[in-house]
């Protein structure tokens, strides 16, 4: 199996070639484009100055010769014959058309490099070859010469091309030496992720990984630790959760069950009878409610299109939960401050049935007698409904506020309540809020009350 080491490497030193491949190309473009024409001229106007040089001063052709050679050139110097002595370091390749010989005998020049052939990565620079110079006649006495020279690379930029070469071939293995310590140092973290992940497949959520890096795995960790840290507490809630539904379910069935035994006997009196069936009543509603939420968030996490989008009045759905509710409420002596005007939405009239009713009853529950809850409605800015339900109850201490909307979470012990719920409802809301595309936001402090907000749109 090829590791992402193995194939990070891989790819960096590809890389490398491909961008050395085209960067030798683009260079040998811009030699071809741009540099031949100038160093075509730079060599004519040498070799011209060499030829008047001597014209000027006329000396021994051959001494001469030898000497400008020395200088660091290649000279090959042809009479009328065509008959020809090289000077300086040989040519790799001494063909040279008669012709062109012949039209520099007559006075004419040869520009050898600019006419040379373009070839993909070769730059005609360093090609040594004769038909890669710059041919000028020169007159010694009644003889006539044609002068053909270039520069001696080798001699002038031989230590440069050794020195570029060894720069060159350092630079591709130190490149390729810290490609593979740069890449360990970024694999790294994620084999610890691998190893992290395997960890959560088996069920071990305790993980925290020690990762300190600003960069994408850097966040990368932290998020995954986050995730870590999530689902053990969602384990931990799980497990609570079967807990608290175990004996959510198995109290009132106890109770049924004994008190349907006493019923059997028929050793109860009238008063007991009455009061037992009351009793079996209240613990099967108790039952009913439990699964009736538990089937509502799993057809709401399992089912986007449950609801249907129908157009009702707000006000009116809120009225008829609070007259719902309103034995509850008035049994609390609980003051209800409401301002509910008439506002139109479309959404699942029975969904948003079972928010306001969650949210009012759970005010109500949490409220002391005597206090006081807040109903609100008001749109603003015309595009969204704001929802306020607030109460002056219990409160929710700081530490369970950002889990309050997690499922199977439950504040009671902190918030001091006596009456328990499955740890659903709350997640219930969120749920169908977030269905109908709205956002619900939820302020409080232990002893001074809640307040949720939600926010729906028109839609």
């Amino acid at each position: 199996m090829r590791t992402l080491y193995l194939q990070f490497v891989v790819t960096s030193i590809c890389i490398m070639i491909m961008s050395s491949i085209i960067a030798f190309g683009v260079s040998n473009a811009y030699y071809q484009i741009y540099l031949k024409p100038f160093n075509d001229q730079k060599i004519t106007k040498m070799a011209k100055e060499t030829a008047s040089f001597y014209e000027k001063s006329p000396q021994n052709i051959d001494e001469y010769m030898k000497h400008a050679a020395s200088l660091g050139y290649q000279i090959y110097l042809a009479d009328g014959y065509k008959k020809g002595t090289f000077y300086g370091s040989p040519f790799h390749d001494t063909k040279l058309n008669d012709k062109v010989i012949s039209s520099v005998l007559n006075g004419h020049e040869y520009h050898g490099i600019l006419q040379f052939p373009k070839k993909w990565f070769i730059t005609g620079f360093f090609d040594d070859v004769l038909a890669n110079t710059i041919g000028v006649p020169i007159q010694a006495g009644k003889t006539r010469y044609a002068m053909f020279i270039r520069p001696d690379i080798e001699q002038q930029f031989g230590e440069m091309r050794i020195f570029f070469a060894q720069l060159l071939m350092f630079t591709i293995c130190f490149s390729i030496i810290l490609i593979f310590i740069g890449t360990r140092y970024v694999v790294k973290p994620i084999r610890m992720l691998t190893k992290a992940t395997k960890k959560i497949a088996e069920g071990n959520y305790n993980i925290r990984l020690d990762v300190d890096r600003r960069d994408e795995i850097g966040t990368l960790s932290k998020n995954f630790s986050r995730m870590a840290e999530s689902l053990e507490r969602l384990e931990e809630m799980r497990q609570e959760f079967v807990s608290n539904v175990s004996h959510e379910i198995q109290s009132p069935l106890a109770s049924i069950q004994g008190f349907s035994q006493a019923l059997r006997s028929k050793q109860v009196t009238e008063q007991q009878y009455d009061h037992y069936l009351s009793i079996i009543e209240e613990e099967s509603r108790r039952l009913s409610l439990l699964s009736k939420q538990l089937l509502m968030l799993a057809s709401l996490d399992k089912e986007k299109d449950i609801w249907e989008k129908t157009k009702f009045d707000l006000a009116d759905q809120m009225k008829q939960v609070l007259s719902a509710t309103e034995w509850h409420w008035r049994e609390k002596d609980l003051a209800m401050d409401i301002n509910l005007p008439s506002t139109e939405i479309q959404g699942d009239k029975r969904l948003l049935h079972q928010v306001w009713m969650n949210l009012i009853y759970n005010s109500i529950k949490f409220t002391e007698a005597g206090g006081t809850i807040f109903i609100s409605l008001h749109n603003e800015d015309q595009k969204h409904v704001h929802v306020i339900v607030a109460d002056t109850g219990v409160g929710i201490s700081e530490e369970d506020l950002p889990h309050i909307f997690d499922r199977y979470y439950k504040a009671d012990k902190s918030r001091k309540r006596e009456e328990s719920g499955s740890g659903l409802g709350l997640s219930i809301v969120k749920k169908i809020i977030e269905l109908h595309q709205g956002t619900m936001t939820v302020e409080s402090e232990e002893g001074k009350g809640t307040r949720f907000e939600v926010i729906l749109p028109y839609m």
